[in-house]
């Protein structure tokens, strides 16, 4: 039961997917001006991750490896992805039109989000058996919503900040995400997968 738990860690700190290996910075850059936002894509994003390392870990060990067609895994998989963003937004739409609205054009994007197909296509490129793909994804959800909690929480103080003005928005942001991932290399080494 510990390497799952190390696999968690590794992908929710050590390998954080958007402070060490840079996915995901569309919505990362787009969804974090606020933290009542941040909250609910991470939210989102951790269900989404969740669900498509299960499904996509039962899909490839139980029909694509034994019928040799790997090759379409990354189809099949933008598809499981494609398919479990669509539920998200719906469920979202019906149960919070705020947070619907708040998160925009950047919840379909969670469907072309290289994040949620870069952990499908790790998963299964490191061999992962249910249980541990199972917790690298919720990991790697984790991993993202910390994230952007902690860009938006930076981002939403900036405001009150004497900001100069070329570094306002954009520039400043991506500065901060660029210490961030610094801070977040202090972990390397502490607990990492390959």
């Amino acid at each position: 039961m510990l390497r799952p738990l190390i696999i968690f860690l590794a992908a929710s700190i050590t390998n954080n997917f958007i402070l060490t290996y840079f996915l995901g910075l569309c919505p990362f850059l787009g969804v974090s001006a606020r933290v009542s936002s941040a909250i609910g894509m991470g939210f989102a994003a951790t269900f989404v991750m969740t669900m498509t390392a299960i499904i996509t870990n039962l899909l490839d060990h139980l029909i694509l490896r034994p019928l040799h067609l790997e090759f379409l895994q990354m189809i099949v998989f933008i598809f499981v992805i494609a398919v479990l963003v669509q539920f998200v937004e719906m469920v979202i739409k019906k149960s919070s039109p705020q947070l619907y609205k708040a998160l925009g054009i950047y919840l379909p994007l969670i469907t072309t989000n290289c994040i949620v197909l870069g952990l499908a296509l790790l998963g299964a490129m490191r061999n992962y058996n249910l249980i541990e793909n199972t917790f690298w994804g919720f990991g790697a959800g984790v991993g993202f919503t910390i994230a952007l909690l902690l860009i938006s929480g930076i981002r939403e103080e900036l405001e009150t900040k004497d900001v100069p003005k070329a570094l306002k928005g954009a520039p400043i942001t991506l500065i901060i995400a660029g210490l961030m991932a610094f801070a977040f290399m202090g972990f390397s080494g502490i607990i990492s997968l390959q």
